[in-house]
């Protein structure tokens, strides 16, 4: 696990927003701190589909199907109080990625890659995290995931520094 700090809150906030870069993310959940509080559960409600539609094949929706209603309650004269955000790395792309690292943990004991996004008012932090079906000694798919976050985000042209 590794707590990295965000160098330039515009920046970030227009490539988490506004661009396609979170994409390969699921929403686990949301909290929005601005006039009021808003939370948003990313779980999908496969009742909601019925019988006669294909439910998602996700346990949560992916990110880019939320954004525009997060950047919505976010937007304004005002910068937010708070907001958290909870994100899973899309299923085939953790697999992927544990496979692409040769990592001594099978994709399928790895429930998910979590990161974790927090605003206070004046800062922004991000939280990698791997949650596991069952308790595992390895600590391999931690940093692997550690790494390719950092990678990422370099890619990406987002200015960050470790905590």
């Amino acid at each position: 696990m590794i707590a990295l700090q965000i160098k330039s809150m515009k920046q970030f906030m227009n490539q988490l927003l506004a661009a396609d870069t979170f994409d390969p993310f699921l929403l686990e959940e949301a909290v929005i701190g601005t006039a009021s509080t808003f939370t948003i559960d990313g779980h999908v409600n496969r009742e909601f589909y019925g019988d006669t539609q294909e439910p998602p094949q996700y346990e949560f929706r992916p990110w880019r199907e939320l954004k525009g209603l997060c950047f919505d309650l976010i937007k304004g004269k005002h910068t937010p109080l708070f907001f958290r955000f909870v994100f899973h790395l899309m299923p085939e792309k953790a697999a992927a990625l544990l496979e692409k690292e040769h990592c001594d943990v099978e994709s399928s004991q790895i429930k998910a890659l979590v990161l974790n996004i927090r605003y206070d008012g004046s800062r922004a932090v991000l939280t990698t995290g791997t949650a596991f079906h069952t308790f595992l000694l390895s600590k391999e798919p931690d940093a692997i995931w550690d790494r390719a976050l950092c990678r990422y985000l370099d890619a990406k042209g987002i200015a960050y520094e470790e905590l």
